[in-house]
């Protein structure tokens, strides 16, 4: 019989967080999928740790210098303006709605991802077999869907010719595209549908109707709101996020039945780092500490006398120069440098990584394909003070410590795109801040490089296989080699 990969993506799902809500009592499906498969506490995430990065990393098996996503705020270089994908609607409302909705809806996968490289569903689609997504931000596939849009939003001129988008062969995005008969829980008070309910309601419908093709992807939104609200040890959200669970579960006559012939494979995409709860300390306002230069205004635009643009990514930013011979980015990072708020700032000078920070001292410079080796077998020439990174080598061998990946994931995001622009990422406690930019005091936020927001735990029920490493980046070819049947022999061991 055919195997099936069943993949549940619940954003902000950490496993500490996890692990309290099964020892509460209050998880009892992802307890029964832990106690039935593996689990994987740390897996490393993409960097920024903002969702459409994360699963444009998941869909494509590679970091942002390749899919070309490079977060949820970013400065296109060609259009001259800022992309924001759904930072707060303060942001949103300067920037112009409308085109913000029209980047989000349409444009983030017909042409911000890159079409140089494939997704899980094109390479599914080009072998012959089916995939659905259901609610997931990253979808492209092979596809032609129409969209319902609402009638009013197909009065304005950007969405009159976006009436059909390209996903999976099954596709759901909220009540836009929906598989199921019915639009419970997908009304305009619900999100339209852009919620745990509507996605469970969509899975279970597939599951009931018989539809299930050979690879399911679904993405479960609710809890990243309530550990933003409460912190990253809240489990109001797990618990939940659980009732659902437990309804698709309840679709089999027992809940193993759930596992023959599938494997489930439940992840976090972020993780989120705790924020403290004094204002004036937790906010790192960079229109503040970057005073002395002309800042575009969101409601403008890029005008002639402006010298830097910034794009918050809660605990991450990209702050880009529009002049280099006015404003450098070594001036604009010894200015940041006196922070000690900030742990990681970063630009590129020709093919080398500069990094300094405002919480260790030294710098570190750093490339690609050198004699030195890290643990993920990937080469760098690394020179200077390893500890800005937290960085430990011996025997040319590189380690990581609060910065999984760093080297890999740091290189990618400064090259995911055009322009001329610094990365800085803020310590755990704190957040960046820019004009009309969320804030979530007293509670959590994520988007840095620090293991608090890139570790995300895996369950794995019904195979013995693992990918080759713990990152989202390896997800793709182990999902793929488990659609090929090549741990089938495992699973039939596992029955006996």
């Amino acid at each position: 019989m055919p195997k099936r990969v069943i993949l549940l993506i619940i954003d902000s799902l950490m496993y500490p967080a996890l692990e309290k809500a099964v020892s509460e009592g209050v998880a009892p499906a992802f307890q029964f999928f832990m106690e039935k498969g593996a689990v994987y506490p740390n897996v490393v995430t993409a960097f920024p740790t903002m969702s459409v990065t994360v699963d444009s990393s998941l869909l494509t098996g590679t970091y942002a210098d390749i899919h070309r996503v490079p977060g949820l705020v970013w400065f296109h270089d060609e259009e001259k303006r800022l992309i924001n994908y759904g930072s707060h609607v303060r942001e949103l409302w300067k920037l112009g709605l409308l085109r913000a909705l029209d980047d989000v809806v349409y444009r983030l996968n017909n042409e911000h991802l890159s079409q140089s490289i494939a997704t899980i569903h094109e390479e599914l689609a080009a072998k012959g077999k089916e995939s659905a997504s259901i609610n997931a931000l990253l979808y492209r596939g092979n596809t032609d869907h129409p969209l319902r849009l609402p009638a009013l939003l197909t009065l304005f001129k950007p969405f009159r010719g976006r009436r059909k988008t390209t996903g999976a062969r099954l596709f759901t995005y909220g009540s836009f595209a929906r598989l199921g008969p019915s639009n419970q829980n997908g009304h305009f008070w619900q999100k339209y549908g852009f919620n745990n309910r509507f996605s469970a309601q969509e899975l279970v419908h597939l599951i009931r109707a018989d539809r299930l093709p050979p690879f399911t992807i679904v993405y479960f939104p609710d809890m990243d709101k309530i550990v933003h609200k409460h912190g990253p040890m809240d489990t109001k959200g797990i618990a939940q996020t659980d009732k659902q669970l437990q309804a698709i579960l309840h679709c089999y006559p027992s809940w193993e039945e759930a596992l023959y012939d599938k494997c489930w494979i439940i992840m976090g995409d972020n993780g989120q780092a705790p924020i403290r709860a004094d204002r004036k300390k937790a906010l790192i306002d960079l229109r503040q500490l970057l005073r002395s230069y002309k800042i575009m205004a969101l409601k403008r635009g890029v005008k002639e006398d402006d010298e830097i643009v910034l794009a918050v990514n809660e605990r991450m930013a990209f702050i880009y120069t529009l002049n280099l011979h006015r404003v450098s980015l070594a001036k604009l990072a010894e200015t940041l440098r006196h922070d000690r708020r900030i742990d990681v700032i970063a630009w590129l000078e020709k093919d080398a990584a500069h990094v300094i920070s405002g919480v260790r001292s030294g710098k570190l410079t750093f490339r690609p394909n050198g004699a030195q080796t890290d643990e993920y077998e990937q080469r760098w020439d690394v020179q200077g003070d390893l500890g800005v990174l937290d960085l430990t080598a011996s025997g040319g061998r590189i380690s990581y410590g609060d910065y999984p990946d760093a080297l890999a994931r740091l290189y990618s995001s400064l090259t995911s795109h055009r322009g001329t622009f610094l990365i800085v990422s803020a310590a755990p406690g704190f957040e960046f801040i820019g004009e009309g930019s969320p804030t979530h005091v007293g509670g959590a936020s994520h988007g840095a490089l620090h293991r608090h927001d890139s570790l995300v735990p895996m369950i794995v029920a019904r195979t013995d296989s693992a990918p080759k490493h713990l990152r989202v980046i390896d997800l793709k070819e182990w999902m793929l080699s488990l659609l090929e049947g090549e741990t089938m022999q495992e699973i039939r061991e596992s029955d006996g």
